[in-house]
């Protein structure tokens, strides 16, 4: 299990703020592949607004009163307001990542609803995206590093998200076809359950009966990336968990995540973050913790 979290002035308690238009008071992520369970359950919710953004994988949530759970998968987001009963699940067989961030202050339903996101909106799509996945890292950096003008930045930060949320939800071509969403969740499935393996997206395809370009097109249109680009994104996402959370050389790590080649791997990174695996794990990371 991974995880990292941040909050507003180091306290956990949640609270609200009205001294503001918008204030992100934490915000952190958690990827399950060790352990079996991470349940999650406040009966009667929290203070603040909290954003989930299933990055990978598939999550679990129960609304209202009934038992009977909602599959959230990855490229979804759900929205939990003030006093709302939250109760979720992820399971490590699934292996979710999720991202989430919590937000009050005194303008916060009218600036959801600028952002096309109403009141009675619980789960919506988004499409997965390395962008988002970027914005939330940079949450969590700054409310670890707390420099000059963090808080503003942190809003600006989670106005990005909204306007990313924005555009997705006023797509005019949205894919609204039960075969082509099947087949895309399908497609997802099998890229993070193989993304470390070498994958030939052309014959993927056929073997599901489409033509490369058909593939290509539609998966982009679900998911706002190419099969290449979500497998990439997949594959320096978990370099960077693996760089900062283990003593692996980037060799090892490379091979892990499905590069036979140091020197390519390391390009790619460098293409991807902006700088090699050796120069991110310096700037970024604190000491690193023995091989297991």
């Amino acid at each position: 299990m991974y995880i990292n979290c941040a909050y507003l002035n180091n306290s956990l308690i949640d609270f609200m703020d009205k001294s503001k238009p918008l204030i992100v008071g934490s915000c952190g992520t958690y990827h399950l592949f060790t352990r079996p369970k991470l349940p999650t359950h406040r009966p009667k919710g929290r203070l603040d607004f909290q954003l989930l953004y299933v990055a990978s994988g598939k999550t679990h949530f129960y609304f209202g009163k009934g038992e009977e759970d909602t599959v959230v998968t990855a490229g979804n987001m759900v929205i939990y307001r003030p006093k709302e009963p939250q109760k979720y699940v992820y399971y490590g067989s699934e292996q979710a990542e999720v991202y989430w961030v919590h937000f009050t202050g005194n303008n916060v339903k009218n600036i959801l609803r600028s952002y096309g996101i109403g009141d009675d909106m619980q789960v919506f799509h988004t499409g997965t995206s390395l962008e988002l996945t970027r914005i939330f890292k940079q949450m969590i950096q700054e409310l670890h590093q707390c420099k000059a003008d963090y808080k503003e930045l942190l809003t600006l930060l989670l106005h990005q998200i909204f306007i990313h949320i924005h555009r997705q939800l006023t797509k005019d071509h949205k894919l609204k076809n039960d075969y082509l969403d099947n087949e895309m969740e399908l497609a997802i499935q099998y890229f993070n359950e193989n993304y470390n393996s070498e994958i030939n997206i052309e014959k993927y395809a056929a073997s599901r009966g489409m033509s490369i370009s058909w593939f290509i097109r539609n998966f982009k249109q679900y998911t706002d990336t190419t099969p290449m680009q979500y497998l990439v994104s997949m594959r320096i996402t978990n370099a960077q968990m693996l760089l900062e959370t283990t003593s692996y050389n980037v060799t090892e790590i490379g091979n892990i995540v499905g590069y036979d080649n140091p020197l390519y791997f390391s390009r790619i990174f460098k293409k991807c973050k902006g700088v090699s695996p050796s120069e991110y794990r310096k700037q970024e990371q604190p000491p690193f913790l023995q091989s297991p």
